[in-house]
C-alpha cells in the first residue's frame, strides 16, 4: 500500500505546489492532542497522510523544485531505505553486522576511486572513509581530531588560543561544529571574500590573518576550504590555499557538499586539484548523487586521528575481532555510537545506474543550468551575477530594468547605496510573487550586498 501510495505521489507531484501553503501550528488544529489508545487501519493513517501531512509538504523532489540545492533521490535509493530499514541492525562496531561495516569501507573505497581522490585517502594508502549523517557531523568529527592533536601536545588550556579559518562564504555548519568543541567564539575567523577572487577566499587574506593571529599569541588550528560554497557555488582555490595553512601544520578539510558529486565527472575533477594536500574531505551523495538523506562521505588520510579523540572502548562493546585490530569499528570514526545501514542505499545507487550514467546525470543538470543562463541573458531587464560552474544560476533584475533608477539623486555614495537597496527589495518582491504562486520555489541569498535569486537545477530527470 505505502509503495502505491508513493507510485502515485511521484506520478501527480507536478500537480502540487511546491512550496507549502499552510500557516504555522496548522496540524495540530487537525489531530487529536493526544495518542490513539488502539491500533488504526493503515488505510485510515494513508487517508491522514493525504489530507493533512501533504498540504504541510514542500515537495522537495518536484522538477518545479530549485531552492538552496537539491537533496535528490532514485528509485535504488529507497529501495536502499527499504533494506536499512527493514534489517535494522546497530553497526556500531564490526562483529554487531560485519556485512554494515565492510560494505560502507568497499562503497566509501568505489565512491573514492570514482573521484580519483589521491592514493593517502584510500584504504591502500592506509586513509580510509566513512558515511556521516551531514556536513555537520563530518566537520564536527574532523575539527574535534583536530584539536585534540594539538592540545595532546600543548597541554588543554591551550584551547582558548585555538584559531579556525573560513571565509565569509564557508558553510555556517563550520561555526556551529567549532562551537560544539570549544572554539572561543572570538577566533573563529570568517574571512572576508570579494568579487575580485569571485567570492573565493584568498590566500594571502588567510596568510595576513594567520600571521596577525601568532603575533597575537593565538595558535591556527584549522582551515575549512569549500568547493562550491552554499550562496552562489563560488570555489575556494585548494591548492594555494593548502600550502599556506600546511605551513601552520594545520589541519585543512575540504568541504564540497554541493559540488563533490560532480567530480566523478572528469571534466569536474580539476575544482578539487589540490585536495592532495588536505587531510581531509567530504560531500554529500544525499545532494546530487541520487541517494537521500542522509548520507555524507567523509575521507580522512589518518583514521587513527579520529580513533583516537571519538573512541571510548567501553568493556561491553570488546570483544575478540576489535582487539584484533584487523576490523574498523566505525562508531570510532562519529559522534553518535549506533549507526544505520547507510551504505546499502549508495551501494544500491552505485549498482543500479553504474558509474556512467550518474555522470550522465549530473552533465544534464549541467546542461539545463546553462540553457537557463542563456533564456535570462536574452532578457535585457535580468541579469546572470556570478560565473556558473556547475547547476547553480545566480540571477537579478537588473538596475537598469528598475523604474526610476536613471534619476539624478543615484550620482553620489548615498544615492548608489539607495539604489542597490532599491534594486534589491524589487527583486525580493519578485521572489515573493514566483513562491507564492505555487509553481516554481526558488530560494535567495546575498553576496556583497547584492540580493540574488537562486535557481538551483538539481531534480531527477
Amino acid at each position: 500500500m505505502v509503495v502505491d501510495f508513493l507510485a502515485k505521489y511521484y506520478e501527480n507531484i507536478e500537480k502540487y505546489p511546491v512550496l507549502s501553503q499552510v500557516e504555522p501550528g496548522y496540524l495540530s488544529k487537525r489531530f487529536p492532542s493526544s495518542a490513539p489508545q488502539d491500533e488504526e487501519p493503515m488505510e485510515a493513517i494513508l487517508d491522514d497522510v493525504h489530507q493533512h501531512i501533504f498540504p504541510g509538504l514542500t515537495h522537495w523532489q518536484s522538477p518545479n523544485f530549485f531552492a538552496y540545492y537539491q537533496t535528490n533521490t532514485s528509485t535504488a535509493a529507497i529501495l536502499g531505505e527499504m533494506l536499512c530499514a527493514g534489517f535494522n541492525v546497530a553497526g556500531f562496531n564490526w562483529v554487531s553486522s560485519p556485512a554494515a561495516t565492510e560494505l560502507e569501507s568497499l562503497v566509501m573505497d568505489w565512491l573514492g576511486k570514482m573521484l580519483d581522490l589521491p592514493r593517502p585517502f584510500l584504504p591502500f594508502g592506509n586513509g580510509g572513509g566513512v558515511i556521516e549523517g551531514n556536513t555537520s557531523e563530518a566537520i564536527t568529527c574532523t575539527l574535534t581530531a583536530a584539536r585534540d592533536r594539538v592540545l595532546r601536545k600543548l597541554g588543554h588550556n591551550s584551547i582558548a588560543k585555538l584559531v579556525v579559518y573560513g571565509s565569509d562564504q564557508t558553510n555556517c555548519s563550520f561555526q556551529k561544529a567549532a562551537r560544539v568543541v570549544g572554539i572561543d567564539p572570538r577566533n573563529f575567523r570568517a574571512l572576508k571574500t570579494t568579487r575580485s577572487t569571485l567570492f573565493g577566499l584568498s590566500p594571502d587574506s588567510l596568510e595576513k590573518a594567520i600571521c596577525l593571529d601568532i603575533n597575537a599569541g593565538l595558535i591556527p588550528l584549522y582551515l575549512c576550504a569549500t568547493v562550491g560554497t552554499t550562496s552562489c557555488a563560488a570555489v575556494d582555490p585548494l591548492e594555494p590555499l593548502c600550502k599556506v595553512a600546511s605551513k601552520f601544520s594545520m589541519w585543512i578539510h575540504v568541504d564540497a557538499a554541493y559540488t563533490g558529486a560532480s567530480c566523478i565527472c572528469p571534466e569536474y575533477r580539476k575544482f578539487i586539484n589540490g585536495v592532495e594536500f588536505a587531510d581531509s574531505f567530504s560531500f554529500n551523495a544525499h545532494k546530487w548523487l541520487l541517494t537521500p538523506l542522509d548520507c555524507c562521505c567523509l575521507w580522512v588520510k589518518d583514521p587513527n586521528a579520529l580513533v583516537n579523540s571519538l573512541s571510548t572502548d567501553p568493556e561491553y562493546l570488546k570483544n575478540e575481532a576489535t582487539e584484533s585490530k584487523q576490523v574498523i569499528d566505525y562508531a570510532d570514526w562519529q559522534l553518535s555510537l549506533s549507526r544505520r545501514f547507510r551504505a546499502l542505499k549508495l551501494w544500491l545507487v552505485l549498482r543500479s545506474h553504474g558509474v556512467q550514467n550518474l555522470r550522465s546525470h549530473i552533465r544534464n543538470h549541467c546542461r539545463l543550468a546553462k540553457l537557463f543562463e542563456e533564456l535570462v541573458e536574452e532578457d535585457p531587464q535580468f541579469e546572470v551575477v556570478f560565473p556558473i560552474n556547475f547547476a547553480l544560476v545566480c540571477f537579478r533584475i537588473r538596475p537598469s530594468g528598475v523604474a526610476g533608477m536613471s534619476n539624478g539623486h543615484v550620482d553620489n555614495e548615498q544615492g548608489e547605496a539607495w539604489k542597490l537597496n532599491e534594486v534589491n527589495r524589487l527583486n525580493a518582491q519578485l521572489l515573493y510573487a514566483i513562491n507564492a504562486s505555487g509553481r516554481v520555489f526558488m530560494s535567495h541569498t546575498t553576496v556583497g550586498g547584492v540580493y540574488v535569486l537562486r535557481f538551483a537545477v538539481g531534480r531527477r530527470l
